[in-house]
């Protein structure tokens, strides 16, 4: 396998023992602490994991770990798993509820053996609630977690996503969520139960209803439309000579570019389309003309010119197109791989880079019948902070300077923020987030507020001589820098990682953006509309069944993603680095694009399109791996239900389910896709007398993988996740009313859940951030606001 260049004890995870029982997708939680530098030890049972019939799958997901084979059926296998557990860090396991008490290994039992160790559960519904015992795969998760209700054509079918969208982010969550309860625990020396529900993770991690914005914030209206949204003006697709671009007109300099560019016409001189609810309403009138002027020009060309007139455009990419780019190649974001015996392939590599070296592929997943050996000693690890006290958050005593902007800044900070870390917003009023400008003459909205509670707010004027100075007198006294704008900003700014480590070797910054800070896209704009158009998501998100030709064929332009994954991955790897410092002393460079954490999500894709060039498209509902398998319309109106039958058990307890004939020669699944047309019409026929709740109950008590499709503002009375405690209410003074929002990253035994603080207005803790941080008196301050330096509100809010 192609190396990463970078040692195993240089990672920041280095030292770090963890035990991997989990199955599918939750098995990519460990891939990714592995990648960090744990040493991930994945226990099968005697002949091998039932997720190795996914062979190129199970190879990216298991890749970096050691293999062992335990027979956990039998007392001497269990009591071994026991011991074993007792020279580990973190446990993670994916047993079902009955599977964990038949078995005797279920997390209370791990904990009273050895009350040091992090057990983290990831199932897919949780642990508790009503549906704890019902089973999914990514497609049942789509439909329940609000990503199908806004996928597909007004009037048309529901459309799955691509494979791969909705299972990352299990993994994502899962190893953020141990990382902060293994924090916690160096802290205490006190374990933790962490109990992640892939459902959660889906709602409130892919694209959420209730956070940071995107079309997903709909779901707070109460008038979401039973269709699907029509999102074809938001991202608007248009062909070209070779294919199709994708246009993101979101500032109002981006506009009068396009209008520029347009030679002006007089119907849209009117400054009201510098609004874009105004372009929206036009589309029918502005797109034909922007269509005229791209018709005969290629990608390559119209990308260009949009980048020398500042207009963010992207082209629409196919998988081939994706392997065969220049860029991933010299970033190293796609690699050639062995993944296993006669197996090799092109394939993502990982989420980072870690001072300047990809943390990724270095070691295929293990070969069956393993006999990995225990751990060794941990490394001494002294955090650096002060003894946490009581009711606090694993991460209080942390220091996070925040220069992060729009969703994927606004996740990464929060993240931290929610788990009690001291998180500065650093902002200038000449350059406003992007969040707060979604409301005229307002500095704060659900979006801002969502995405940026549990955050102090400091004015500051970083392009200034004495503003720069004052950042990197709070660099030194600061654990982490977190930034996401165009590669180069921080260094030309005077914030390199190199340049603050001269004042503080233990500072860790993170500096993202939409494909890295090299290769020959790194100055591209980047929205996840074009990170998705670069990386082959658009492609692979579109209607097989319609026109190729047709632009309103891409369902993907209801979504914000990568940007809430990216961020979350990102957290992960920044949290890595400061565990890492604490057995080195340093801190370290984090780097990370968001195209990385899409093409880690197609992973099996983009290696199976290597192996069969010209042979990967969109595939649609029609899921090639199984069957019967997809969207199927139910009693009333607009009602739909995804089935998905993985496997020959499945079938049969299908077919005793819903009456569809029995034949034995459907009994294998070759035989079921090859009458796949067959049997899902029958299926359908059934579906369509029956109500998605009464398909899904009568499905599920039989151990069928299915799930009604849930529209977003039913999130919030969804029995499981009312049961579990998903949402809260936020309230912030400048908004009109309470929104709801998420409760947390996944349920602790003993982690206590977020604060609810409000979001800060612009400069609103300025005056005592630099009296706590920097020991300026008042008058000083008042002098650094009156030359412009220093920014404060202009009525000081009531203290919160």
């Amino acid at each position: 396998m192609s190396g990463t260049g970078i040692r195993h004890d240089e990672l920041p995870l280095s030292g770090l023992r963890i035990i991997d029982l989990t199955e599918g997708d939750a098995e990519s939680c460990a891939r990714y602490l592995a990648d960090l530098g744990a040493d991930v030890l994945r226990i099968e049972p005697p002949g091998g994991s039932e997720s190795r019939s996914d062979r190129i799958g199970f190879a990216l997901r298991n890749a970096n770990k050691r293999g062992a084979e335990l027979d956990l059926d039998t007392a001497d296998g269990a009591d071994a798993l026991l011991a074993l557990a007792g020279e580990a860090d973190i446990l993670l396991e994916s047993f079902t509820h009955a599977r964990a008490e038949s078995l005797g290994l279920t997390p209370e039992r791990f904990g009273a053996a050895h009350p040091q160790l992090v057990v983290v559960s990831i199932t897919d519904f949780g642990r508790t609630g009503p549906y704890r015992d019902r089973v999914a795969d990514e497609d049942v998760l789509a439909a329940t977690g609000g990503v199908l209700c806004r996928s597909g054509q007004p009037g048309g079918v529901p459309l799955l996503p691509p494979a791969g969208i909705v299972g990352q982010i299990v993994g994502v969550h899962a190893a953020w969520a141990a990382l902060v309860a293994y924090v916690k625990r160096l802290r205490t020396g006190v374990g933790e139960h962490v109990d992640v529900s892939a459902f959660e993770s889906v709602v409130h991690g892919v694209d959420p209803a209730f956070g940071a914005q995107g079309s997903a914030a709909a779901g707070r209206a109460e008038t979401f439309p039973t269709d699907r949204p029509d999102a074809a003006a938001f991202y608007p697709v248009f062909p070209c000579a070779d294919g199709h671009v994708r246009l993101c007109l979101l500032a109002t300099r981006q506009w009068r570019a396009m209008f520029a560019w347009l030679g002006e016409p007089a119907e849209f001189a009117d400054p009201r389309f510098d609004a874009i609810p105004a372009r929206f309403a036009a589309a029918d009138r502005l797109h034909p003309l922007i269509a005229a002027l791209f018709a005969g020009r290629t990608r390559d060309e119209l990308v260009a010119e949009g980048a020398a007139r500042g207009i963010p455009l992207g082209g629409m990419l196919s998988p081939d197109e994706v392997l065969a780019a220049e860029h991933f190649r010299e970033t190293g974001s796609l690699v050639e791989a062995e993944l296993g015996e006669g197996l090799r392939a092109r394939v993502p590599s990982g989420y980072v880079t870690v001072d300047g070296v990809r943390a990724g592929l270095r070691t295929p997943a293990p070969a069956p019948g393993g006999r990995g050996t225990g751990f060794g000693a941990a490394p001494a690890q002294d955090l650096g902070l002060p003894e946490l006290g009581a009711g606090a958050g694993p991460l209080a005593g942390l220091r996070v300077l925040d220069l992060g902007i729009i969703v994927f800044g606004a996740e990464l900070g929060r993240l931290f923020a929610d788990q009690g870390a001291d998180v500065v917003k650093v902002e200038n009023n000449a350059y406003p987030d992007g969040l707060r400008q979604t409301r005229r003459g307002g500095g704060m909205n659900p979006s801002f507020a969502w995405a940026q509670r549990n955050k102090r707010g400091l004015g500051l004027d970083l392009r200034s001589s004495e503003g720069a100075q004052l950042f990197r007198e709070m660099a030194a006294a600061s654990d982490i820098v977190l930034a996401n704008f165009k590669p180069g900003t921080l260094a030309s700014l005077g914030f390199s990682h190199a340049e603050l480590a001269a004042v503080n070797p233990r500072i860790i910054v993170s500096d993202s953006s939409a494909f890295g800070s090299r290769g020959p896209w790194r100055r591209r704009m980047g929205y996840g509309p074009l990170v998705r158009a670069s990386c082959g998501i658009s492609h692979l998100w579109r209607d097989p069944a319609a026109d190729p030709g047709d632009p309103a064929a891409f369902c993907d332009g209801s979504t914000v993603y990568p940007d809430h994954v990216a961020g979350h991955a990102t957290a992960v790897a920044v949290l890595a680095a400061v565990i890492g410092r604490a057995r080195t002393g340093r801190g370290a460079a984090i780097d990370s694009a968001q195209a990385d954490a899409a093409l880690v999500a197609l992973g099996p894709t983009l290696a199976r399109a290597s192996l069969r060039p010209g042979e990967v498209t969109a595939e649609g509902n029609t899921r090639r791996d199984r069957a019967p398998a997809g969207v199927f319309r139910c009693a009333g109106q607009d009602q739909w239900c995804v089935v998905s039958v993985r496997t020959d058990d499945q079938w049969r307890r299908l077919v005793a389910a819903t009456g569809l004939p029995e034949d034995p020669s459907l009994d294998a699944t070759p035989g079921r896709r090859e009458r796949r047309a067959e049997i899902e019409a029958a299926l359908a026929e059934w579906t369509a007398t029956r109500t998605p709740g009464e398909v899904t109950g009568i499905l599920q008590a039989a151990g069928v993988p299915a799930a009604a499709m849930l529209r977003l503002p039913d999130e919030l009375t969804d029995p499981q996740l009312v049961a579990r405690g998903a949402f809260r209410t936020l309230e912030h003074p400048q908004l009109s009313a309470p929104v709801p929002t998420n409760a947390r990253i996944a349920r602790f035994s003993s982690v206590p859940d977020p604060q609810l603080r409000p979001a800060p207005m612009p400069g609103e803790h300025t005056r005592r951030i630099c009296a706590e941080l920097l020991g300026l008196s008042g008058p000083a301050i008042d002098d650094l606001v009156t030359a412009g330096v220093l920014q404060v509100p202009d009525r000081v809010p009531a203290e919160r």
